[in-house]
């Protein structure tokens, strides 16, 4: 395996054309856009490798073709598919031995070495290129012989990070590096490749990038050179400490592996770190689980091993989040559940001094129909209707300052929402207090975490139906909530254990959150005291 960004030998396609000069934003939706179409470019890749083992199941007598063919699936596999490249430099191996040739029975073994290389087996790779007989090699192959012991060297220095055995490593590395350019033209990509690989060996970083821009002025540039050139200038970039020049080269790299249907690659990882490291949460989340489905097609050990640390990191960062929005949204249905108590209050009391006023209307009417039969009380009428007048002016100014004083408050729990969503800490919020509707916010607040849960656990629903028979599985199209019982055992999975935690969650009481969990059990095809269990190892992304 290859660590950070040293070489490793990519089979890509792209126009050199690819220019360094866009901007960070042109870069990375190109990358986008090439993870949106990946499965295409995958299967370009399988419709080569078909068409060629099928040539290759074919030929039964001439082994010369079979060695050819075997060779290009070989090529075809080395930076896709590691246990199937192993595979085919077994079987050209045999072909050479049957064929009684030396050279390619050498050239077998270089493949070999190399596959095993980028899988991460240093012992069998040193076993392996120690067996090789480099003077039956052409030229062309001895080239490759020695620049593979360099990079065998280098990776593993990189690997042991000691420093009393790596700088030994780095000497043989830079030697056989040497050996290396003796084969290679002048100006030839090759030429220019071992010389960057020494450069960066050497600590010569501006030497390095400057071979980076001759590498990009060749002709006929193909995506595999641009890749490792780009890689490798990017790994300089960061040596010197520029990081946003290396995160540009880096999306380059990125996007020419996702192209050409490469697994074998450490751009995408390196991505997803520089993402974490500046807060890109979202970003990194996405290029890490990109990076973790391409070692583990790949089978690349050693990658998966570095890949699980950051991206358990990332995970747990990501979950976080989403807790603390689920806390804010716990809150904010708290506070206008009081206001809405609140208001019903209000009203109440409205309704209350509306049927005073009522009375008291009904009282001046009588009062004004005696008047007109008792003259002689007119002054003690008019003292009672101006009192009634006056009860009903301070009711009326009672009702007005109440509604002011819940319009003042919700005005203040507006602006501090406002406050909070010019913030950008929850883009809901406003509905809530617009809407004033806690059971939907309470279906917000579902629909909000079956969405955020389901992209988790993206095989939530698959995985949770296999623990059942096929006529008692649950069946939710992308428009639907989850069901209540698949939402307490995604609750589980989250490790939200305590029923009576569940309960209050949910909005139920915890009787009920039991006889869901028992209905459910029962239901399934495995023992009861083994569900849960069985529903924490769902795995996430």
């Amino acid at each position: 395996m290859k660590f950070f960004f040293l070489f490793g030998i990519f089979l890509l396609s792209l126009h050199s054309s690819v220019a360094d000069s866009r901007s960070r934003g042109q870069l990375h939706q190109e990358l986008k856009q090439a993870l949106q179409h990946k499965q295409e470019y995958d299967a370009q890749r399988r419709n080569r490798i078909a068409i060629l083992t099928a040539a290759y199941a074919s030929n039964k007598k001439d082994n010369e073709a079979k060695f050819d063919l075997g060779l290009r699936i070989y090529d075809e596999y080395k930076a896709f598919k590691y246990d199937s490249a192993f595979a085919y430099s077994q079987k050209i191996t045999q072909v050479a031995h049957r064929l009684n040739n030396p050279e390619k029975t050498e050239i077998a073994k270089l493949k070999l070495a190399f596959i095993l290389l980028s899988s991460g087996m240093f012992k069998e790779t040193f076993e392996t290129i120690d067996a090789i007989r480099p003077n039956r090699l052409s030229s062309a192959d001895k080239l490759d012989y020695y620049f593979l012991k360099a990079r065998a060297y280098s990776d593993l220095g990189v690997f042991n990070q000691d420093q009393v055995y790596q700088p030994a490593y780095n000497t043989k590395a830079q030697a056989y590096a040497d050996t290396a350019l003796q084969f290679s033209q002048p100006g030839t990509y090759d030429n220019l490749a071992i010389r960057q690989f020494q450069a960066v060996k050497s600590g010569a970083l501006q030497e390095g990038v400057d071979l980076y821009r001759q590498i990009r002025a060749l002709p006929n540039l193909t995506l595999h050179q641009l890749a490792v050139s780009a890689s490798t200038t990017a790994y300089i970039y960061t040596l010197l400490q520029q990081e946003e020049k290396a995160y540009e080269l880096l999306l380059v790299s990125a996007t020419a592996d996702v192209k050409s249907a490469t697994k074998e690659t450490v751009a995408i990882f390196q991505l997803s770190d520089y993402c974490y490291r500046h807060g890109d949460l979202e970003n990194a989340y996405a290029y890490i689980k990109e990076a973790r489905a391409q070692a583990a097609f790949y089978k690349a050990r050693q990658r998966q091993i570095e890949i699980s640390h950051i991206s358990s990191v990332i995970e747990a960062q990501k979950i976080n989040i989403i807790e603390n929005q689920r806390r804010s949204l716990k809150i904010y249905a708290v506070a206008v559940t009081v206001l809405v108590l609140f208001a019903i209050g209000f009203v109440i009391i409205i309704f209350q001094q509306l049927r005073k006023l009522q009375k008291a209307g009904q009282l001046i009417s009588v009062t004004n129909r005696e008047l007109q039969e008792r003259n002689h009380e007119l002054r003690q009428l008019n003292t009672g209707l101006n009192e009634a007048n006056k009860i009903k002016e301070e009711y009326i100014a009672y009702y007005f300052h109440n509604n002011s004083q819940l319009i003042d408050k919700l005005d203040v729990l507006r602006k501090a929402l406002d406050t909070q969503l010019e913030n950008k800490q929850y883009g809901a919020v406003r509905k809530l207090v617009d809407a004033i509707n806690i059971k939907q916010q309470r279906n917000e607040l579902f629909k909000g975490f079956d969405t955020v849960f389901l992209r988790l656990f993206p095989h939530f629903i698959e995985q949770f139906n296999s623990l059942f028979k096929q006529e008692d599985q649950y069946h939710v199209s992308e428009e639907q909530l989850l069901p209540t019982e698949l939402r307490i055992f995604a609750l589980i999975r989250l490790g939200i254990t305590d029923s009576e935690q569940i309960s209050r969650m949910l909005g139920y009481s915890i009787n009920t959150i039991y006889t869901y969990k028992t209905r459910v059990k029962n239901r399934s095809i495995i023992p009861n005291e083994e569900f849960e269990a069985r529903i924490l190892a769902i795995n996430a992304i």
